[in-house]
């Protein structure tokens, strides 16, 4: 009788060492990841620690190094001289943007290549006056956002449907190129400040080449082909009515009439309610409103860029963070002393270890 609860506690004790086991790792694989969290904690202690040490350590000559480069720079940056800076807004057609941003990498390397000759004959200014510019720079001009959405929705409608739902609205303003925007911010950097309306005259022929001229010209000749078409559809309308008002006074009801206007037919006769002069004025209307449309539009575009705003006659000193040498040097200083010093404490521990 006493065998069987020794036989049946066996199972229970099997199960208990089981238990024990199985928290006995949890807890040891839990406390190895507090002390891998730990040793994180520790190393990057201990490196700034490493570093702060370093830097106190050598506090003497990080300042002297900083400070004398300091001074290097701010020697270098007063004895170069002073760049000023002035732009225009244009808005080009008949596709000149792609003519000018060529002409702008042309000019850059004229004045890198001092080719100042080339330089005063384009810009119709003395060679003196060329050696006074530093460089012409382009950028898209200002932009709303609502024109940035009409400019992403007009590119959709040239996509098939497959491809609108793939291109979103910030990867198409990631990717677009200068070649995308309607205006054009053009800069001009002179050691003058008084230069710059001398230049309009060059940068405005730099929008002219044989390409937008034909593409103007095809665009008159369609205007006019447009504007013939309209006057002869209102020749035609006028007729309409003069015959209109004749057939009412006659009173000639006896025969239906009709008339075909650009593929609209007009019949007069018995069945009056539909044609009445009413439909042949708003016709009349419809085509002067096109014909206006066209004019307005060949007013609007008869040139090959637009200026929205001209060079202002005295420019802006401009300084770009890169010409900031008392800023950069003890910055570069600083970074040359860091390397220097890792580069002395990696080759002292490497010869320990092959010692």
């Amino acid at each position: 009788m006493n065998e069987n609860p020794q036989k049946s506690n066996k199972p229970n004790d099997s199960e208990e060492v089981d238990l024990g086991q199985l928290f006995h790792v949890i807890g040891n694989a839990f406390n190895r990841l507090i002390q891998f969290i730990a040793s994180i904690f520790k190393a990057i202690f201990s490196v700034i620690i490493y570093t702060i040490k370093a830097v106190i350590v050598n506090i003497k000559i990080i300042v002297i190094v900083m400070l004398l480069a300091g001074v290097l720079g701010y020697v270098l940056e007063r004895s170069r001289p002073a760049v000023y800076s002035s732009s225009m807004l244009v808005r080009p057609y008949f596709d000149s943007k792609f003519q000018f941003v060529t002409n702008v990498g042309y000019y850059n390397a004229l004045l890198n290549n001092q080719n100042y000759e080339t330089i005063a004959d384009i810009f119709d200014i003395s060679e003196e006056e060329a050696t006074e510019i530093a460089g012409f720079e382009i950028e898209p001009g200002p932009e709303t956002e609502n024109e940035k959405i009409v400019e992403y929705q007009s590119f959709l409608r040239t996509l098939d449907s497959t491809r609108r739902d793939v291109i979103s609205y910030k990867e198409f303003i990631d990717n677009r190129s200068i070649y995308s925007g309607e205006l054009f911010k053009i800069s001009v950097l002179a050691y003058q400040n008084n230069i710059f309306t001398r230049l309009e005259g060059g940068v405005n022929r730099a929008f002219t080449n044989d390409y937008s001229i034909k593409k103007k010209k095809k665009r008159d000749s369609l205007l006019t082909i447009q504007k013939n078409n309209i006057v002869t559809q209102l020749t035609q309308v006028d007729s309409l009515q003069k015959v209109y008002i004749n057939v009412l006074e006659s009173d000639s009801k006896s025969k239906a009439k009709e008339f075909n206007l650009g593929g609209e037919s007009f019949s007069l006769g018995k069945d009056r309610s539909n044609t009445k002069e009413y439909e042949l004025l708003e016709k009349e209307i419809v085509l002067r409103n096109q014909l206006k449309e066209l004019q307005e539009k060949r007013v609007d575009e008869d040139v090959y860029f637009d200026v929205i705003s001209n060079f202002q006659k005295i420019g802006e000193k401009t300084k770009k963070w890169s010409d900031r040498y008392s800023l950069l040097f003890p910055l570069f200083g600083f970074l040359l002393l860091c390397v220097i010093y890792v580069t002395r404490k990696t080759v002292k521990y490497v010869k320990n270890y092959e010692a």
